[in-house]
């Protein structure tokens, strides 16, 4: 990606001080690119999902300014917020389905931000948008699931049936705060797939806070390092070398990890 190109997200000073004075995100300043699909890394705690809330504004920040595809998010209100934040789809790690309605249902929430609440509020749904939910659907392999109860699903497809939420949200970007955190390694791996998948087909633009930098290597085209709130590294992932990890993690955390890998 070149970087004649606008930024789609760009962090400008950010910093976030919490009531009882820890600093969650220090002077942050980085840009994002259109169609990356960015892996930020670092130790619990670090500020990764500080950053990654932030930018849909989950968080408020304390100073500074984040801006969204040319539109300042810190400073939107009302429907002009509502905008912005309805080009951002969000994965959580807990999946955050309504257990009790149907996949169908919950990936239509995807399209709330569309309409008038009455008619979410009744489900009135144009046919569009379940055409759009099903499609969603098809790219995570859970057509054939559509009219199940969403807590008769694995916590793989729970996690997929939120990914396809966000999708039919149309996004340009995608936010996943340590979607794979519950899941199992061969599950943790379909869910990076449909990312990387749904990155390389519909070009939206990526950003996942991991914990294991395994898969930040193999799935990232970027790395953002965060320790105590301060950005320790910004580069691809060929240049994330174990030097460089160590600077975010700490010697005795990469150890840890190679001996859980072997």
């Amino acid at each position: 990606m070149g970087n004649s190109e606008k930024p789609i997200i760009s962090f400008k000073n950010v910093n976030k001080v919490y009531p009882n004075g820890t600093q969650g995100l220090k002077d942050l300043n980085i840009e994002i690119h259109p169609g990356e699909f960015v892996i930020v890394v670092g130790l619990s705690g670090a500020g990764k999902s500080t950053m990654l809330r932030s930018i849909n504004r989950l968080h408020e920040i304390s100073s500074g300014e984040i801006v969204i595809d040319g539109k300042s998010i810190t400073h939107a209100k009302g429907k002009n917020l509502r905008l912005i934040r309805r080009d951002i789809g969000m994965i959580f790690q807990s999946f955050n389905l309504i257990k009790r309605s149907t996949v169908l249902k919950n990936v239509l929430t995807g399209r709330v931000a569309y309409h008038s609440t009455f008619k979410t509020f009744f489900g009135l749904f144009p046919k569009e948008d379940k055409e759009l939910a099903y499609e969603s659907l098809q790219r995570v392999n859970l057509a054939e699931k559509v009219y199940a109860r969403a807590d008769e699903l694995s916590g793989g497809q729970q996690q997929r049936v939120s990914i396809a939420r966000a999708l039919a949200q149309r996004p340009k970007i995608f936010l996943a705060d340590e979607p794979v955190a519950s899941l199992d390694p061969i599950t943790t791996e379909k869910v990076m797939d449909d990312l990387k998948r749904i990155n390389q087909d519909l070009g939206i633009t990526i950003v996942v806070n991991l914990h294991s930098v395994a898969l930040a290597r193999e799935y990232g085209t970027r790395i953002i390092g965060l320790r105590a709130g301060e950005l320790v590294f910004d580069g691809p992932v060929e240049e994330a070398t174990d030097e460089t990890l160590q600077a975010i993690y700490g010697k005795e955390i990469i150890e840890a990890q190679e001996e859980v890998a072997q």
